[in-house]
């Protein structure tokens, strides 16, 4: 059942400029969309409510704070921190999910913490055996999801599969395609291309009964070759740092390009303004962050280097997560 408010848990320690931006993001969100989400701050008590008195000095947003003393730092090994900081803000966010006190966990920290804690303590959705990341490419009409990008370095046939279903799932709900389409990437389109992954993965998505439109390759993706492509975490990871180079690399290209050809003032600001539109296409931060498909519960992992508005886009996009119920449509899908 949807909630009528949800309530986010939100590790108020995660990321490169933690705690500042995370609790500025929580209250920009929350006075942009007052009501709509209980957000459940964890982490340093003294700091964060310094923090919100700083940046709610009225006391106009209600944000609950739940102590955490520890900190995993985003440069420490996941399984080790794990073990031995049990009293983390990771730890404490994802307790909550787990009691039910919250309904997401929100971190733009550690990621390998993020990850190996959410199996460890909310486990595994039935009929998923590596819960995976997506990420996002924009192309010619819309976004194209993309599975995985970097949970799983080394996969098996049965795991692309299972990409292929949570993908699915999270497109239907999330953007509202009732029949997404599902591609492979490859090296090549016909049948038989690749390694023997995506060959083995080709028989068992052609049998799946699930949208499959076959292999595609790299160029066709800002195409909109297809609404899910799925691949392993090291082809996923490498296409969606690609992707992020985009936003930051192509316009410097231009502008050099436009000063070459002597292009006046009002000419090249009419190009940056259609520059701009694109950009933000390919700005993480627009997103918020990726969700964790494939535990059960839901989790969003947001970019170390998050601003405050990452941080309140990334709350958005939880929200919208478990509003949508995606991970009960996984469960479906998959079973």
């Amino acid at each position: 059942m949807t909630p009528a408010t949800t309530r986010v848990a939100l590790d108020a320690m995660g990321g490169d400029h933690a705690p500042g931006v995370v609790v500025e993001g929580v209250v920009a969100y929350q006075r942009a969309h007052p009501g709509r989400v209980d957000v459940l701050i964890v982490g340093r008590e003294d700091a964060v409510r310094t923090l919100i008195r700083q940046h709610d000095p009225n006391e106009e947003c209600v944000i609950s704070v739940v102590p955490a003393a520890e900190v995993i730092g985003m440069d420490e090994s996941p399984a080790s921190a794990l073990k031995t900081k049990t009293g983390s803000s990771i730890h404490a966010g994802l307790g909550l999910v787990k009691a039910g006190k919250a309904h997401a966990f929100v971190s733009a920290g550690n990621t390998g913490a993020v990850m190996g804690g959410s199996v460890f303590l909310l486990g595994r959705l039935p009929g998923i055996s590596r819960p995976a990341v997506i990420g996002y490419y924009p192309t010619i009409k819309g976004t194209a999801v993309l599975v995985d990008v970097g949970a799983n370095v080394d996969c098996r046939a049965e795991h692309l599969l299972q990409f292929a279903h949570m993908g699915s799932a999270y497109v239907a709900g999330i953007f509202g395609i009732e029949t997404p389409s599902v591609a492979i990437m490859n090296i090549g389109e016909e049948p038989g291309k690749g390694n023997e992954l995506t060959k083995e993965a080709f028989g068992l998505l052609k049998a799946s009964g699930l949208n499959f439109v076959g292999n595609i390759e790299g160029r066709d993706i800002l195409r909109h070759a297809a609404d899910v492509i799925v691949c392993d975490g090291f082809v996923g990871n490498t296409l969606l740092k690609l992707g992020e180079s985009v936003a930051s690399v192509l316009p410097r290209m231009i502008f050099k390009e436009m000063e070459r050809l002597g292009m006046g003032p009002q000419d090249q600001a009419t190009v940056a303004r259609a520059l701009e539109g694109v950009r933000r296409r390919f700005d993480y931060e627009e997103f918020g962050g990726m969700p964790l498909l494939g535990v059960n519960g839901v989790v969003m992992i947001g970019h170390g280097g998050s601003s405050a508005r990452a941080i309140t886009n990334l709350i958005a996009a939880a929200d919208n997560m478990v509003r949508s119920n995606v991970s009960k449509a996984i469960s479906a899908s998959v079973l």
